[in-house]
């Protein structure tokens, strides 16, 4: 049906618009995220405005509502914004030649007339359409008002440099989302999560640069992405990040400073989108919508935000066991046919708590040496096991990865315990 997906929108008639990425179209579905109502475009590459049938795009991806009910459209590899009127079906440009912007031509003027490069996400902020223009590393404006464009932040340069909007850095913009306050957006290349404010400046909630990436929750300034390409505002203030590279959802909260992981066993997720007390995540990879449930404090606004913090756990001091506990589902096995199918990365805050045991290994066991030194401080523990279908006649098993980090606080003391089991799927026996 879908075809790599790359990002959905909610209709006002509770239909779901689905970028179908590879096949050059846009899908709407039916409110199940399933069953298709209609297909935009022929199918096949080109920049033709028109009827469903006669419409052709070029790797469409981000899509945003307009107050008057249309659709405005990344057409990525057209490097062009095109309108989508689900009411009448057809397709117009905005703007975009259809050729790739190049250092030194014209960054401002009439829509039609100046040339973008490779738009990836699009957001109705404050008046105007804002453009994660990837190609640039930059973020772009379109004014609806009077169908010019701009820029209204970034060097061009990449890498993760906050600030005024024309001094900062991006490194390919791929995702975005309003908030009354805040635009949000998914700095993909430096694996950052980062926000402009109505005056235009720009900074950074979780990322520090270009090589710094991975999988870890816990407080912003610790925790890791990798190579996320879209984010999702929530109810409650917080966003959910598309954590592409990690195969994953994650959250993050503004009111707490923190970071979550809201799913696993996701297949690259490129977006989200909001239904109702639900967030449908677009699965890139696996080539479909999937439906999840958000947990309860994502979805209740709060009127006053409280900082919730996981109870230590009561620790020996010198050496502790720590276990993952991972068995592998019902019909599957470890994944052994590239090598170890499981990673374990373990650090700590502050560092001085690990005399040893911290880095990576394969292993999901590992004993680590506590300072008696250090009263109190925080474990960082991720572990992956991958598992396929327990199948020897199939050439081509279903695969999956389960992956999970955990932040737990520590507090030393003679009679706490010197085994620390971390489940990440299966029980403890």
């Amino acid at each position: 049906m879908l075809r790599f997906p790359g990002k959905a929108l909610l209709l006002p008639s509770g239909n779901v618009l689905v970028s179908d990425t590879t096949r050059h179209q846009l899908v709407e579905l039916a409110e199940d995220g399933e069953t298709v109502v209609r297909r935009i475009g022929q199918g096949n590459r080109g920049l033709t405005d028109g009827d469903p049938d006669r419409a052709r795009f070029q790797e469409p991806q981000g899509l945003a509502l307009l107050p008057d009910g249309s659709v405005v459209v990344a057409d990525t590899v057209n490097h062009a914004l095109r309108r989508f009127d689900p009411g009448t079906g057809r397709t117009t440009t905005l703007a975009g030649t259809g050729f790739q912007w190049m250092q030194g031509e014209a960054t401002a003027g009439p829509g039609r007339e100046v040339k973008l490069s490779s738009p990836w996400d699009v957001a109705h902020w404050q008046g105007k359409v804002w453009i994660a223009m990837a190609g640039v590393h930059q973020l772009w404006v379109y004014d609806p008002a009077d169908g010019t464009v701009s820029v209204a932040a970034g060097t061009t340069n990449e890498g993760l440099v906050d600030g005024p909007g024309p001094e900062a850095w991006f490194a390919q913009p791929s995702g975005l989302a309003a908030t009354p306050d805040r635009l949000w957006l998914a700095d993909s290349e430096t694996s950052a999560l980062r926000w402009v404010e109505p005056d235009g400046s720009v900074h950074t909630a979780v990322g520090t640069g270009l090589f710094d990436f991975g999988h870890r929750d816990g407080a912003a300034g610790q925790a890791l992405l990798q190579h996320p390409l879209g984010v999702t505002a929530l109810p409650d203030g917080s966003v959910a990040v598309s954590d592409t590279y990690n195969h994953a959802l994650r959250r993050y909260d503004p009111a707490t400073g923190e970071v979550t992981t809201l799913a696993t066993d996701l297949r690259e997720p490129s977006d989200a989108v909001l239904v109702g007390d639900d967030i449908v995540v677009v699965e890139s990879a696996r080539h479909r919508l999937t439906r999840l449930r958000l947990p309860e404090e994502a979805v209740k606004v709060a009127e006053v935000a409280h900082r919730t913090q996981r109870e230590a756990t009561e620790v020996a001091p010198g050496r502790l066991e720590l276990d993952v506990i991972f068995q592998a589902p019902a019909g599957q096995k470890l994944d052994t046919r590239y090598g170890p199918s499981t990673r374990l990365l373990v650090s700590s805050t502050p560092p001085e708590l690990l005399r040893s045991g911290e880095g990576a290994g394969t292993d999901l066991s590992r004993a680590l040496e506590l300072d008696p030194s250090v009263p109190e401080g925080v474990l960082h523990v991720s572990a992956m096991a991958a598992s396929c279908d327990d199948d020897p006649g199939n050439a081509y098993p279903a695969c999956h990865v389960h992956q999970q980090d955990w932040g737990v606080p520590v507090r030393l003391t003679e009679t706490g315990t010197d085994r620390l089991p971390l489940v990440l799927a299966g029980l403890d026996t």
